[in-house]
């Protein structure tokens, strides 16, 4: 088997033909094998090791509220996106029915980046490649039913990739009272 052969490079045919003027080697190795590489990040521009990000395998960042009366809000764990470009997020409630579902801003007790505080619980705004001159909520749905103890699950794509404080606001319209199950899962 032949791993490496070696090709005439072509501004040097007269030092192959034996023209002596020809300053340059026309020998160059051309490697004839497939060799496996991997990719386990980078070092950034502040010298910091930045490993690959990779989707999440099961779902995390559980969340739970207990009896939320009908007309109130829960909010869910926050979340950080960063790397990150869609979500998916599941819903247990206990009584089934209508619920709004809205992403926002994380809580003012932690800060998105280095900037502190944050307007919590604000809706998340962002501007489209198609809508570059007005905002629009990243993320809102104003009816949503939901089956009573199961995992209602949701794919949000794109609205909410590299959102580095997310939090979904959960508002329980269903009638009557609901134990509120959250959780995520990200996909790169």
């Amino acid at each position: 088997m032949v791993y490496n052969r070696t090709g005439i490079a072509p501004w040097s045919v007269d030092k192959e033909s034996g023209v002596t003027s020809a300053t340059v080697d026309s020998k160059i190795e051309v490697p004839q094998y497939i060799q496996p590489v991997l990719n386990t990040g980078v070092v950034d521009e502040k010298g910091i090791w930045q490993g690959v990000t990779a989707s999440d395998t099961d779902f995390a960042f559980y969340h739970k509220g207990n009896a939320v009366p009908n007309g109130e809000v829960e909010l869910a764990s926050t979340c950080d996106m960063t790397g990150f470009n869609d979500i998916q997020l599941a819903i247990r409630p206990t009584n089934g029915g209508n619920f709004a579902i809205t992403a926002v801003m994380g809580p003012d007790t932690d800060s998105y980046a280095n900037l502190s505080p944050v307007d919590a619980a604000a809706t998340l705004m962002i501007s489209l490649p198609t809508d570059t001159q007005e905002f629009k909520a990243a993320f809102t749905d104003a009816a949503q039913a939901l089956t009573a103890n199961v995992w209602n699950i949701f794919y949000i794509a794109n609205n909410l990739k590299n959102q580095k404080l997310l939090q979904f606001k959960i508002t329980n319209n269903s009638g009557g009272d609901s134990d509120i199950e959250i959780m995520y899962l990200r996909v790169v």
